[in-house]
């Protein structure tokens, strides 16, 4: 399998917080030959048992991707924006967004193309190229039609909106606005073939995570594993403008088991196995501490999964050009393989 390929073609595919249908309905029609059973829960989770027999060990990625939620369209046709994630007091993101690409959700399921734009060059006064501070009131979607238009297309309050540029090689790098987390869902899909499982497989893409853990938190209360392994993006510190001592993870070095993030320290006694398994078949490995981080491995843990979270390093997350290099993509499939055709570790 063409792990590279696919992880393309699962970016390509939108889905927002909310609105992940889209991409669980392409999972669905993907796992649905190839394994025991796949079904959806009711809050969207797409659930596949893989096969094999032993303890219950699962592989988790959340489906969604970060964006904004239109807020106002103006008189003048200009749509407005509230963040998908988080409180829009605390402001945005202020060195990326402007000039990227995006899509508009409308009523009917239908995608509107625009761009995100704000004030620049000539107009601009003094004051405003002197203000370092970005809020939501200073950039918003230009979709070149009035307001009418707008509304008529089905824009409306609510409507989600995400970054659509499209996946592309830089040099030896892939880049995209959904890596987070088209990532950790392309690592679950080439692992469905693997012969000489030690354990009974399970895969579970989980819907909105990027607000709350809440497909994830939905799940766990009605599943329990052995082990589980919460698959996601990393983060990288190895760009200019990034300490190696804050963030000594980089692109190129192999898959990141991480030891905390933001949330919870992880099952030291999986991640330990993890790291050493790497070590046994040679593959680069890296050991993470994430700040400002979390996944929907706290959930699993919460529940009382013994839970590790495994990444792979990427530049610019929650951007629409996060990066990754696609070696660590590789290394971590053949990580993950080894994960479940090995015994589990005993605990005491």
């Amino acid at each position: 399998m063409d792990v590279v390929k696919l992880l393309a073609d699962l970016c390509a595919v939108p889905a927002p917080s909310g609105a992940e249908s889209e991409l669980a309905d392409l999972l669905h029609e993907r796992w649905a030959p190839r394994c025991a059973e796949v079904r959806r829960d009711p809050i969207g989770n797409v659930i596949a048992r893989v096969g094999g027999s032993g303890p219950r060990v699962l592989l988790q990625a959340h489906l969604d991707q970060v964006g904004y939620v239109a807020r106002y369209v103006t008189d003048d046709g200009f749509v407005l924006l509230d963040t998908a994630q988080g409180d829009r007091r605390t402001g945005p993101e202020r060195r990326h967004p402007v000039g990227q690409p995006v899509r508009i959700l409308a009523r009917d399921g239908s995608w509107i193309e625009g761009v995100l734009t704000a004030s620049s060059g000539h107009v601009l006064t003094a004051k405003q190229r002197d203000t370092h501070e970005l809020s939501f009131n200073d950039f918003w979607v230009e979709l070149g039609m009035s307001k009418d238009a707008i509304l008529d297309a089905g824009v409306h309050v609510g409507a989600p909106v995400i970054f659509s540029a499209p996946t592309r090689h830089v040099g030896e790098l892939l880049v995209g606005p959904a890596m987070d987390n088209r990532v950790g869902l392309a690592l679950m899909d080439a692992l469905i073939d693997t012969d000489g499982l030690a354990c009974e497989l399970w895969l579970i893409a989980t819907t909105q995570e990027e607000n709350g853990l809440h497909g994830a938190r939905a799940l766990v209360r009605e599943e329990r594993f052995a082990a589980a392994i919460a698959l996601d993006v990393g983060l990288a510190g190895d760009i200019p403008a990034v300490e190696e001592r804050e963030y000594g993870t980089k692109l190129g070095a192999g898959p990141i088991v991480v030891h905390r993030d933001t949330g919870i320290i992880y099952d030291r006694v999986l991640t330990q196995h993890c790291f050493a398994l790497a070590q046994a078949n040679h593959l680069p490995i890296q050991d993470g501490l994430f700040g400002g981080y979390g996944s929907d491995g706290l959930a699993l843990a919460e529940a009382g999964s013994p839970t590790s979270l495994i990444t792979v390093a990427t530049r610019y997350t929650h951007t629409a050009f996060e990066t990754i290099h696609p070696d660590d993509l590789t290394a971590t499939v053949d990580l993950l393989r080894a994960l479940v055709t090995t015994e589990l570790p005993a605990r005491r």
